[in-house]
């Protein structure tokens, strides 16, 4: 594959592609003819801003310019986006961490640093609003077992989330993770030191290098410019490795919508006695119920209990 700061020859005609790169104002964008470094045309910058305009994984059309460079003149509508709440001076904003993704792949490790399952299920959530598929990956297993890795999520395979139990360090699980990941755009995700860019080192020698590079490039001052970039596997496909993260709010999420989001729970609603029922301490309310009788687990009734009345620990 070329080098994605290469500018491509500019040939007649507009010409549709994939955001792959984004650093400083400047948007490398792969096409059937190659790749073009672009600039985003200004008027799709107008009016007020509530979210990114192009991001990572976005189709656009560019007209290519003479010097070899390119002009965006149209981004596609999003079929989906993975995205978080970003607070700005000038109110809330709409971070898209990956356009249009085939899959999100929550990458958290089994010990060191212990696992962090309330931001699996943030995670989880804002994966069900924008119904994009999750795969669960538990890394250093080599720490605990493999065994008990996977007995630390049993919580999720029940509820249709698939758990792939990895050590980047042995080996263990990687061929499956890297079938899982071939010929799709996946946004890799998860919190820091959980060994990602060990985990791609593994699938694909040198990948993991290359994101540690961008990522010590864009870590090392509040100055220093931010680059977000697509990494591509060799047997087709790219990977968006998201921003190690300590905190995911949600957009656009209203409280009462939270239920809906969570698998076990959302079916359960319409059976509570009170229409307005709030899932904590009413009479008849068939989630309690659930939890109760072990249909709904206490961690993921925690989860989203916390989520929707703000009792953040």
């Amino acid at each position: 594959m070329s080098d994605p700061e290469a500018s491509a020859p500019a040939p007649c005609g507009d010409l549709w592609g994939m955001v792959t790169r984004m650093q400083s104002g400047f948007i490398t964008v792969q096409t059937d003819q190659g790749q073009f470094v672009c600039r985003l045309r200004g008027r799709l910058k107008r009016g007020r801003l509530t979210g990114d305009v192009v991001a990572l994984g976005d189709r656009v059309r560019i007209q290519p310019q003479p010097d070899g460079t390119g002009a965006i003149e149209e981004v596609a509508e999003r079929e989906r986006a993975f995205t978080r709440l970003a607070p700005t001076a000038r109110g809330e904003y709409r971070q898209v961490l990956l356009a249009n993704p085939d899959q999100v792949v929550l990458v958290f490790a089994a010990a060191e640093p212990a696992p962090r399952l309330r931001m699996l299920d943030r995670f989880l959530v804002i994966a069900e609003k924008e119904r994009i598929p999750a795969l669960i990956v538990v890394n250093k297993a080599d720490l605990v077992g493999p065994d008990k890795a996977a007995e630390m999520f049993s919580l999720y395979p029940p509820l249709g989330y698939p758990v792939v139990v990895t050590s980047a360090r042995t080996g263990y699980g990687v061929d499956e993770l890297h079938r899982r990941l071939v010929g799709k755009l996946s946004a890799l995700a998860g919190p820091s030191g959980v060994g990602k860019s060990s985990l791609l080192n593994a699938i694909q020698p040198h990948l993991g290098l290359a994101v540690s590079e961008v990522s010590q490039a864009t870590s090392k001052g509040r100055h220093t410019t931010t680059v977000r970039q697509l990494f591509p596997l060799e047997e087709g496909g790219y990977v968006g490795d998201l921003p190690g993260m300590r905190t995911l709010a949600l957009w656009d999420t209203e409280p009462e919508e939270l239920d809906g989001y969570f698998r076990e729970i959302g079916p359960l609603v319409e059976h509570c006695q009170f229409s307005d029922c709030t899932h904590r301490m009413e009479p008849g309310c068939a989630v309690i119920q659930a939890v109760q009788d072990g249909r709904v687990s206490p961690e993921r009734y925690e989860s989203y209990i916390r989520l929707r009345y703000g009792d953040e620990a």
